[in-house]
């Protein structure tokens, strides 16, 4: 289905994937991470330190954006990790995910080009090795320092988003912090009737419906009505669910997704999707034709973002429901 309707990273989380993942080098979709990073892991890379890795001076509080202090411009032929900080917890493992601390400077200007806090595998061949090399099998506690040429993150033309040329040198403090513990998902909320205000709606078969907002405030909480009720099967929290849908913006009535237009319905999980849309879905019937409203924080957030039009706006979707099958 289309990418408007999926839950979104933290824009943060997302920049840092896509500087650490060795299929991001080059391209802007990150690769999806395995469920199991333990079944995929490889052995633990082996981290050398060398000359330039253990010229660079690493102060600040641990888990927290670090101070680097270095020589510039800082050069490094190959790649070399030198331990600041020997961490006295648990030794991790390959295939163990951690939470770790990433800090990135430019080694010939010396300026920071990132810093965020990001769970990574160990042992994970997706990443890029000066990050395998930084992080790989050190016990909880341990603060790295890596440099790189950046040529060998980025490639031979750099990469001119983070203002890094080909011939700099990347200089990576990771802080192994600890264990990553994947969170419980908020259950869903329960959606109230919509009874006053709700659009007029119009199915017009394969083809998109047409949808009349009422040029009326848009309501602040998550309402939803049954335009013609289902005689299939529930659809239950975590379903894999086909659908027919349209979404809009209350403020301009524009429709900004639909699958009517792309020929065919789309299937995810209730889970998968941004709250609000989720949330009309389940205890619906298969058959089920509704329209519901999203505020904003049941949609792409409350507050307005450049990085995404459809944040701190409410929104309109209409929806076929087509089928349900659960995941397990």
């Amino acid at each position: 289905m289309n990418r408007a309707l999926r839950r979104t990273a933290p824009i943060a989380l997302a920049a840092a994937s896509a500087l650490v993942l060795a299929g991001c080098a080059g391209s802007a979709d990150a690769p999806a991470s395995s469920s199991d990073p333990a079944a995929t892991a490889a052995a633990c890379f082996e981290a050398k330190p060398g000359a330039e890795s253990d010229a660079v001076k690493v102060s600040g509080d641990f888990g927290a954006t670090p101070t680097a202090e270095f020589t510039t411009p800082l050069a490094a032929e190959e790649l070399q990790t030198s331990v600041a900080i020997k961490g006295d917890g648990d030794k991790t493992e390959s295939g163990v995910s951690a939470n770790v601390m990433l800090t990135m400077f430019n080694g010939t200007s010396g300026e920071q080009i990132v810093s965020q806090e990001v769970p990574l595998a160990m042992g994970d061949t997706s990443l890029l090795e000066a990050f395998r090399s930084a992080i790989d099998c050190q016990p909880y506690g341990t603060r790295t320092v890596t440099v790189a040429p950046a040529a060998s993150l980025y490639g031979e033309t750099g990469n001119e988003s983070l203002g890094v040329a080909a011939d700099d040198t990347v200089v990576i403090v990771a802080d192994v912090v600890e264990e990553y513990v994947e969170p419980t998902p908020e259950p869903l909320p329960t959606p109230a009737e919509w009874t006053t205000n709700v659009p007029e709606v119009t199915f017009n078969g394969d083809k998109t419906p047409t949808v009349v907002i009422p040029k009326t405030d848009a309501s602040t909480e998550l309402e939803l009505k049954v335009l013609e009720p289902g005689d299939g099967k529930t659809v239950a929290d975590g379903d894999q669910v086909t659908v027919q849908y349209a979404g809009l913006t209350w403020d301009d009535g524009q429709v900004f997704d639909d699958s009517y237009s792309r020929g065919e319905p789309a299937t995810f999980s209730t889970s998968g999707v941004i709250p609000g849309f989720g949330a009309a879905l389940v205890g619906q019937k298969v058959g089920t034709k509704l329209i519901v409203t999203i505020p904003p924080a049941l949609g792409y957030g409350a507050e307005p973002s450049d990085s995404n039009e459809l944040a701190g706006r409410t929104l309109v979707f209409v929806v076929e429901i087509v089928d349900t099958a659960s995941a397990g």
